[in-house]
């Protein structure tokens, strides 16, 4: 009996001594892989590494807490990250098993966080030169969407709602055709459209930027212009916005709207319907003294009236 609890306990060491071999060359094939391509501080991988195996050893909450600290000061953990085998595969189940709790809504404030976090890597992912065309490729972000279809206005929900925004404004930020085109045949306009009706401002000023960055591009804008249902979709919304500011004031919102209005009028057909649907507060000088101070928002706005003939 001794002989056979021996042996059972020499396996589950030379086990435990593969697993930490199996690691290590993983983390010297990640450093081979940045090394050859960056000029990278050797300290920042290292502690890089040892977190990402961390997380995905243990599913370390405070690996991930770290890491999300650490994205302003080191470049390299996007593609360490999307590099590291199992990694990313764990972040996408931190965000599908949330869904279960979005309807009816039961999502704590520490289970909110802890998904959070897992999206604060994806906008990394989703911004870094390295992993941008490869977050593309993933489809990932239509693992966001349950959590901007969401209707709950609790914390819990907003926050998942402003960080998933936050993923996606990192992703379009960049106007590519690549990008725009992809987001172009998924539902996130309606979803944008349905964010910037209902929830908070933080959330409609995201919101909005994404839309203004989708139509910035040519794509987005003959997308949104050539059928007058979406035009029409799109600009009632956000004249329904400039009627919320009167009550909730915001400049950058404010900013925001001017902006996709003015894209909106590069375009001829929209051009004409918006010289008859144009809110009236941005005719009569209503915004002028929220806008006093700031001189490119009321230059955006004259020269969108004179584009209009208003």
């Amino acid at each position: 009996m001794t002989y056979f609890k021996n042996q059972v306990l020499n396996e589950e060491i030379e086990q435990q001594q593969q697993q930490q071999q199996q690691q290590q060359e993983q983390q010297t094939q990640t450093h081979q892989i940045f090394l050859k391509d960056y000029e990278i501080n050797e300290k920042d991988l290292q502690i890089v590494s040892s977190l990402v195996i961390q997380l995905t050893k243990n599913n370390s909450e405070q690996a991930l807490i770290q890491l999300n600290e650490l994205k302003e000061e080191i470049d390299l953990i996007a593609p360490v990250v999307w590099y590291a085998t199992g990694c990313v595969a764990l972040l996408l189940r931190e965000i599908t098993t949330a869904y279960p709790l979005l309807s009816p809504p039961n999502l704590s404030q520490k289970r909110s966080e802890k998904v959070c976090h897992a999206l604060g890597l994806f906008q990394l992912i989703a911004s870094h030169k390295e992993t941008h065309p490869l977050f593309l490729r993933s489809n990932i972000p239509l693992y966001l969407y349950p959590f901007l279809s969401s209707s709950s206005k609790s914390l819990p929900f907003t926050q998942l709602r402003i960080n998933s925004l936050g993923v996606i404004a990192s992703f379009v930020k960049t106007e590519e055709d690549s990008v725009v085109n992809f987001l172009l045949t998924t539902e996130i306009i309606p979803l944008c459209l349905h964010i910037m009706e209902i929830c908070t401002e933080q959330e409609k000023i995201i919101a909005t930027f994404i839309i203004l960055k989708i139509i910035l591009n040519e794509n987005g804008l003959t997308y949104i212009c050539d059928i007058y249902q979406r035009f029409l979709a799109v600009s009632s919304v956000i004249g329904n916005m400039v009627n919320y500011l009167l009550e909730e004031p915001s400049v950058k919102l404010l900013e925001n709207i001017i902006r996709c209005y003015s894209r909106l009028a590069d375009n001829s057909r929209a051009r004409e319907a918006l010289k008859q649907t144009l809110p009236q507060p941005l005719k009569d000088g209503t915004f002028n003294e929220q806008i006093r101070n700031h001189q490119n928002i009321q230059e955006s706005l004259n020269s969108l009236l004179s584009e209009l003939d208003l």
